[in-house]
């Protein structure tokens, strides 16, 4: 057995016939107990004898099967020993002191050790701390539940750190491969940029190499030509030197007059310098407007065009995004132009519009004003022939024009009257206009969109007392304006 029992004890609670502890027992009249299986078997012999009485199978005293009885006091004997046989071995002794076999009932705290009732008073541990295991094992396992809540915890942090870095990675690869295919788009845009730059360079060279060389074969040829007729004239006037003297006098024909006035006729100079002819693109300066425009394009604004208050000679679209002017015979209308459905109090805000098949219009931005000594009259503005009278600053309107289709025109406050008018010049006319207000800059730029984003005119300090609206007028010309849908 894994527990030393005493062995009358032991005795007491075995079974005379199986050897094992009693399982619900039965005692007869002499005093010894069987398990109920054990003692029924046996008794199926004696229901077979004459006299139907058994023998116990310990001392031979005969019985009757209506003598036995239940003993419920060794049935519990019984079990209790039989727990205490399955308990291992291992943990039998870890529960008994090694030194005196005694159960472990106390906690040294000096030596850290559970030691039994007669270790205290050992030489060893007299005069330590001692405390009831119990205790020290109440707090114990308060300090180790303590410290796995604190784990716990931390495994959790360590868990949600672990998926916020992965979740991190995930969103910095994305980004990574996001602004990798931004870098690859722009340097595409700006290959076709510079291969179209190159093309119309190229092409301007060689059309400047086709006039130069059609100017210089000219001049040879006519060259040729004076230097034949000035050979003839020698070789004539050569013959008549020749002559007698009164042969010579009486002789005086055209051809004597033509040697005394002929003269070279010089060709225009050519230049053998060719960067007098030839000037490489800015391409810096392109690369800087096409940065920029990229970063303006960053704030494109879906607008429409408001169809309230719309002049008689102005048609809307259904989507309300292309104006078209349409003449009004024989009424005379006078054409105000048209307004964004959208205004701005601040930020940056950036549309674009097509004006490809246009030959006049205004367009730009609009901003309320309200001062008292700011009167405008549109019979003045017709009086003074100036049908941009009104398109200044001073009353509100931030605006570029195209007028006798190839003339560009921004429209600034002056002292006098009438405004102040800028010529502006145009390598490439513009078939889409883009228009970026910054409304806390103060500022209005127009960008040549055709024209890989050059930059055509900008206003500053723009005084903006009320929202800003954008404006658009298509002027006399019935071909459409449209406005760009984001990133079209």
């Amino acid at each position: 057995m894994a527990l030393k029992l005493p062995m009358n004890i032991q005795k007491e609670v075995t079974c005379p016939i199986c050897l094992e502890f009693l399982t619900k027992s039965l005692s007869l009249g002499c005093g010894h107990s069987f398990c109920q299986a054990c003692i029924m078997a046996h008794s199926e012999e004696a229901e077979s004898s004459p006299d139907g009485e058994g023998s116990c199978p310990v001392c031979g005293v005969r019985y009757s099967l209506g003598n036995v009885w239940t003993n419920q006091h060794l049935d519990n004997i019984a079990e209790t020993l039989r727990e205490v046989k399955w308990i291992p071995k291992e943990k039998q002794k870890r529960d008994l002191c090694v030194h005196h076999a005694e159960k472990l009932l106390l906690f040294c705290a000096e030596d850290r050790k559970v030691i039994c009732w007669l270790c205290e008073r050992s030489q060893e541990h007299r005069g330590h701390h001692t405390f009831l295991m119990e205790e020290v094992v109440q707090e114990c396992q308060e300090k180790l539940q303590a410290s796995l809540e604190r784990l716990r915890k931390e495994q959790q942090e360590a868990e949600k750190l672990e998926a916020d870095i992965r979740e991190e990675r995930i969103s910095w690869k994305y980004q990574i491969q996001t602004e990798r295919q931004r870098i690859q788009t722009e340097f595409n845009q700006l290959r076709s940029i510079l291969d179209s730059e190159e093309q119309r360079e190229l092409q301007r060279l060689e059309d400047e190499e086709k006039k130069t060389l059609d100017n210089l074969a000219e001049a040879e040829a006519d060259l040729v030509q004076q230097n034949q007729l000035v050979k003839e004239l020698i070789s004539d006037l050569e013959r008549r030197s020749e002559w007698s003297t009164v042969k010579l006098l009486q002789d005086m024909s055209g051809v004597m007059k033509w040697g005394e006035i002929w003269t070279l006729k010089k060709p225009k100079t050519v230049s053998t310098k060719l960067k007098n002819v030839f000037r490489a693109p800015d391409l810096s300066g392109m690369l800087h407007m096409f940065r920029e425009l990229t970063c303006v394009r960053c704030y494109w604004v879906d607008i429409t065009l408001n169809p309230v208050n719309l002049s008689l000679n102005l048609v809307l679209s259904e989507d309300q995004r292309q104006v078209t002017s349409v003449p009004i015979w024989p009424v005379k209308c006078y054409n105000y132009g048209i307004l964004g459905s959208q205004y701005f109090s601040s930020g940056k805000h950036y549309w674009e519009i097509d004006v490809s098949k246009k030959t006049a219009w205004i367009l730009g931005v609009y901003c309320r004003t309200w001062s008292r000594n700011i009167k405008f009259d549109v019979a003045q503005g017709r009086k003074h022939q100036n049908a941009y009278s009104r398109y200044r600053p001073q009353f509100g309107y931030w605006v570029l024009g195209l007028q006798n289709e190839l003339e560009y025109k921004a429209f600034e406050d002056s002292p006098s009257s009438d405004p102040k008018v800028l010529t502006l010049s145009m390598a490439i006319p513009p078939h889409r206009v883009g228009v970026f207000l910054n409304y806390e800059a103060r500022t209005i730029s127009f960008f040549n969109v055709t024209n890989h984003g050059s930059l055509i005119y900008k206003f500053s300090k723009c005084h903006f007392s009320q929202p800003a609206y954008p404006y658009f007028n298509p002027w006399a010309c019935t071909a459409p304006m449209t406005l760009c849908p984001p990133s079209s």
